[in-house]
């Protein structure tokens, strides 16, 4: 049963996709699988960086904490995302931290078997750099929000890049699995968690937004991504 749910993670991660099925059960093999509580620490920066997380299930943020207390949460990650991959690179300590949001389940490849891997398969190598640029662009549209949009507008933004994320070609309705807090959604756009409860308290009063348990509605995500421009 492992060896199969090893499987079907490595199918849905993207740095993956193009690996032969041989290769992929012997990667498999080196995998360890690994249980979070909801808000249990993965690891924290600074740790060693010996291993690339593959998240099976469940969900991910990537914090920047501060000496103070606080954190800067600078992505969120769902099943088929991996993390963890920049200290595999160079060696280095883990340049940030990452959380489970909820219970999660992540496959855990050692660095030694993942260099290896990359030294043996060039089409890895390259879903990785297609991997590493795309995080580029993303941390690159974060810190232009954070320059050149108020708070309201920096929440629309991020509600319609995750609502995009969720569904690409969406222009109306989205339905987001929503297991973060006001203080999450806080720390993902620079703001306190009373300015954002009171914006997105707005959303839902201009029918942009319904909060139904742990569910997040984006009803109109053109509309949204309008408001974020204005």
């Amino acid at each position: 049963m492992d060896d199969v749910f090893a499987l079907d993670s490595l199918r849905r991660c993207a740095l993956f996709a193009h690996v032969d099925e041989s290769a992929l059960r012997d990667i498999a093999r080196s995998l360890r699988r690994r249980r979070f509580r909801r808000n249990e620490v993965i690891f924290h920066q600074g740790d060693p960086g010996d291993s690339l997380h593959i998240l099976a299930s469940g969900a991910v943020k990537i914090v920047l904490p501060s000496t103070e207390g606080d954190e800067a949460i600078i992505a969120t990650l769902r099943p088929g995302d991996f993390f963890g991959e920049l200290a595999l690179l160079d060696g280095a300590s883990r340049s940030a931290t990452a959380v489970a949001l909820e219970s999660s389940e992540t496959q855990v490849l050692p660095r030694q078997v993942f260099v290896g891997l990359l030294d043996r398969d060039l089409r890895l190598r390259d879903a990785l750099l297609t991997g590493l640029a795309h995080e580029l662009r993303r941390l690159t549209g974060q810190i232009e929000e954070l320059y050149f949009l108020d708070l309201a507008g920096r929440l629309a933004m991020r509600l319609t890049r995750l609502a995009r994320e969720a569904d690409p070609d969406a222009m109306g309705e989205v339905q987001l699995d929503w297991p973060f807090t006001q203080s999450d959604l806080a720390s993902m756009i620079g703001g306190t968690r009373q300015s954002v409860n009171r914006l997105l308290s707005g959303l839902v009063e201009d029918g942009l937004v319904r909060i139904e348990r742990d569910t997040l509605i984006v009803t109109d995500v053109g509309e949204l991504a309008r408001r974020a421009e204005r």
